[in-house]
């Protein structure tokens, strides 16, 4: 009998039942590993857990598989032994944060945030404020969310310009390569980040990045923090030039007192842009699809990190 562990006592029923073969276990990553840690072969990792979650990674020497329920992966890479496949939850997620996207893109331009902080003071703060309409929206990182994305501005009529490793033709228009990104930045109005954290985009939005975008642009990230330098994000919406709307940061939590919370021209969602209702039924439907092809030695899906230990760049 084949080990997994789930992260939720719910995930079997709500899979419609395991295949044949697989034995299943629940750890959320809080409190005693279950006695079968020995024994598993194939680990779902607990969402949201942090750095609990990978402890238990190096007292199973049958692991073959670890599953993440995130798209991003790169806290895992340095937990995974030899010869263990990685799989992210590409396309998990990305209903809920392509809204997100769009949320913090018209929360930002029409001023949501200023008319909450202004009726908390029964202020009526009346005043004209930029239309997301007939904007040229830029994304940064066209894979499943960037496309989700896409999909969610085609009714808003804006233009929408995508960026990614490398450049192709889509039914949707082409994509630009990330080698033309200097060239598109100045045109946009809107910058979208949501590609991968990966050694070639830590720290990608730097001062010359942001030099690029034109007078009164908005970068909105729901990618990773550590895309953007904040000491950089910083000195541009701290003088009024740029604004930005962003659901994940660097630091991350985000600390009290930190100047991002108080620099006017910065709207922040505490990183909430999978964490929604569609979450779980779109990562049970991954998961079964996984266990079945798993058990059955069909080629995975989503996988990040293979045995040739080979990452993205």
């Amino acid at each position: 009998m084949t080990v997994v562990w789930l992260p939720y006592s719910d995930a079997v029923e709500a899979m419609g039942g395991l295949p044949a073969g697989l034995h299943a276990d629940t750890w959320d990553g809080t409190g005693r590993w279950p006695f079968s840690v020995a024994d598993v072969e194939f680990y779902v990792l607990p969402y949201l857990s942090g750095g609990a979650a990978l402890a238990p990674i190096a007292a199973m020497p049958r692991l073959r598989v670890i599953q993440t329920l995130t798209a991003g992966f790169e806290q895992v890479v340095a937990h995974v032994p030899a010869g263990v496949t990685v799989c992210n939850a590409r396309g998990v997620h990305d209903a809920s944060t392509a809204e997100l996207a769009v949320a913090l893109m018209l929360a930002s331009l029409r001023g949501i945030d200023d008319f909450a902080r202004a009726a908390s003071v029964g202020a009526w703060l009346h005043g004209q404020r930029p239309a997301l309409a007939d904007r040229r929206v830029l994304i940064v990182g066209y894979g499943s969310v960037g496309a989700a994305i896409g999909r969610r501005l085609a009714g808003f009529e804006v233009e929408v310009v995508r960026v990614a490793r490398t450049a192709r033709t889509l039914p949707v228009g082409p994509v630009h390569g990330i080698d033309q990104l200097p060239g598109l930045l100045p045109t946009a109005d809107v910058v979208v980040l949501c590609l991968p954290l990966a050694a070639a985009t830590t720290g990608l939005v730097d001062a010359a990045f942001l030099a690029r975008m034109k007078d009164g642009a908005l970068l909105v990230n729901v990618a990773r923090g550590a895309i953007v330098r904040t000491s950089a994000l910083l000195a541009e919406v701290g003088s009024g030039r740029l604004r930005a709307a962003l659901d994940v940061t660097d630091p991350e939590p985000l600390p009290p007192g930190h100047p991002l919370w108080s620099t006017p021209g910065v709207l922040i969602s505490p990183h909430v842009g999978g964490h929604t209702s569609a979450f779980l039924p779109r990562a049970y439907t991954l998961l079964a699809d996984q266990l079945s092809r798993f058990v059955t030695g069909r080629d995975l899906r989503n996988v990040v990190l293979g045995p040739s230990r080979r990452l993205p760049a």
